[in-house]
């Protein structure tokens, strides 16, 4: 991804309140604000046009992470349609400072962004169809080059929902990739910004240690759940990770991987036999 430089504007000097971002050279704008911010947010002349928008929030029974993507000739009026809906507690839009995004282009942006956010799978969609937009070649660049912005500005407005968990270039490397193995599993992972990540295909024992339950109960939780979610399957005597899965910490992974409390500094390590812990301590 191409560098940037990022301009926010805090209206009331609160970053965690109403804020814009816009990029150098981009003619797209952000506007970024908690549930409780709504009245001013909708206030702004720049929601009378048309755009992209994002509610987050989370499953009042599950916990999950939710999101709900959206797209509106007048932002404005749609958003204030989205106060009958419970989950959300914060709002990101996305408009044109030229006003050159017509309806083709939203609904064409909608769908991508979509298509993007289940891909990489950190939020659980509220909204899950929308019709797919036909643009003419040069426009559909033009949208490319609007949704990369998109994927710029989000992390920085507070949401990783369009955040890869790991970067494929980064993934192929082999000089940054381990392991951790136990009782035949075999798991490949790596650091990544926000803790750990397992890749998809690496393995973890089926059944958890006998003190588990007691001692490292967050442990059982954590499986059962990504068992639920579909990130765990159970095959051939094992569990196998169905999709790159990101952890909080190397030892909630390895923990995971070997069912029941693990260091996850010592329990994984490169292709040479070093901990992790010798590595970061160079």
């Amino acid at each position: 991804m191409a560098s940037a430089t990022i301009k926010l504007f805090l209206p009331h000097g609160d970053a965690k309140l109403l804020r814009t971002g816009e990029v150098s050279n981009w003619t797209g704008k952000a506007l970024a604000a908690p549930r409780t911010d709504l009245d001013q947010l909708l206030a702004r002349e720049e929601l009378e046009n048309s755009g992209i928008y994002f509610l987050f929030g989370a499953d009042p029974e599950t916990g999950d992470s939710l999101a709900y993507i959206g797209e509106a000739e007048v932002i404005r009026e749609r958003l204030k349609q989205h106060r009958a809906k419970d989950f959300w507690n914060s709002v990101v839009v996305f408009v044109s400072k030229d006003e050159n995004l017509t309806k083709a282009h939203i609904r064409y942006l909608e769908n991508r962004l979509m298509d993007e956010a289940k891909r990489i799978g950190r939020y659980r969609l509220e909204n899950a169809n929308v019709t797919n937009a036909k643009l003419p070649e040069s426009d559909r660049e033009d949208m490319e080059v609007f949704l990369s912005r998109i994927q710029q500005v989000l992390p920085v407005l507070g949401s990783d929902l369009l955040t890869p968990i790991v970067e494929s270039n980064k993934r192929a490397s082999r000089s940054n990739m381990l392991v951790c193995k136990n009782k035949g599993a075999i798991a490949k992972g790596q650091r990544t910004v926000n803790g750990f990540v397992v890749f998809a295909g690496s393995t973890a024992v089926l059944k958890e240690r006998p003190s588990a339950e007691t001692q490292h109960p967050f442990v059982v939780s954590l499986r059962n759940k990504l068992f639920n979610d579909g990130a765990l399957v159970e095959k051939d005597g094992f569990y196998f990770f169905a999709k790159d899965t990101e952890f909080s910490s190397p030892s909630a992974a390895a923990a995971v991987v070997h069912g029941g409390g693990a260091n996850g500094l010592t329990a994984w390590k490169d292709e040479s036999g070093r901990i992790l812990k010798e590595i970061e301590e160079g």
